[in-house]
């Protein structure tokens, strides 16, 4: 599933084609997603200028005079720049085609994104607006954390991926951050001391610039806006390898659910 990282990835990587271009049509090829694509998209998108590209947690913001578009890329998602003549590939479901020539071209296999036209001040809109801070900004540091988890009995790994907590730690880089933090992550949350979580916020910022620095984490599906894979599969110390030596200690790593995701650790790194 794209995170943070492959979205913010995909926002880079669009917004150098997009901005300033005048939408000139949209053709929706199957509008059945997560939630059906609103039927007045085209008219209401074709002719406008994409004036801002953002990104809010795992959700792009594309701004369009007074509305804006929301995409979220679900579990398979992509959203990529292609040329007058590529190949429409089985799973394209979304053109918005740029008058320049060049697509914006929406791809999801399994269908669980979105994409939703809002008229409406986006950050009001019902999936955004409980969101917690992002992780990369300052208003994300280790008194909000060390704040919020008190009296929390939940683990940690489960803790710092709540949306409401910090927006955009997924599964990967919760078990990469907690490992290069040194902390279990079936640990209570509520049982961590302050010193700890200043350091977990720091590898939490850490290990999410690194990865955008690197294209993101291409495990299946995911490729970037430039149609490419993102390389951080190769810096992953715990994420996917359940059963092999820890990259710090040699001792096997422990691997286990927690949330119903899986969840890797070294027993003898992390307490």
């Amino acid at each position: 599933m794209p995170e943070l990282p492959e979205v913010e990835t995909t926002r880079r990587g669009i917004s150098p084609y997009v901005l300033g271009q005048r939408v000139c049509d949209v053709v929706v090829r199957n509008a059945q997603l997560r939630w059906p694509v609103p039927p007045q998209l085209r008219s209401e998108l074709t002719g406008r200028t994409i004036e801002q590209v953002d990104r809010r947690g795992k959700y792009l913001l594309l701004y369009a005079g007074d509305a804006c578009l929301l995409v979220h890329l679900g579990m398979s998602g992509s959203l990529r720049v292609v040329t007058d003549g590529a190949p429409l590939l089985k799973h394209d479901h979304i053109d918005i085609v740029m008058a320049d020539g060049s697509t914006l071209r929406y791809s999801d296999p399994r269908r669980f994104g979105c994409m939703l036209w809002l008229k409406d001040s986006p950050m009001e809109h019902p999936l955004l607006k409980s969101l917690g801070p992002e992780p990369l900004s300052e208003d994300f540091d280790s008194n909000t954390l060390a704040l919020a988890s008190r009296g929390r009995k939940v683990p940690v790994k489960s803790f710092i991926m709540d949306s409401h907590v910090v927006v955009g730690v997924g599964n990967i880089y919760a078990n990469e951050a907690l490992f290069m933090a040194g902390i279990r992550p079936d640990r209570l949350a509520g049982r961590i001391s302050a010193q700890r979580y200043a350091r977990l916020t720091e590898c939490i910022k850490e290990i999410l610039g690194r990865a955008i620095t690197q294209g993101g984490t291409t495990l299946r599906d995911f490729v970037g806006g430039d149609g490419k894979p993102g390389y951080f599969k190769q810096s992953l110390h715990v994420y996917g390898r359940g059963g092999e030596p820890c990259t710090a200690c040699r001792t096997i790593l422990t691997e286990v659910r927690i949330g119903q995701r899986s969840t890797v650790f070294c027993p003898r790194c992390q307490r």
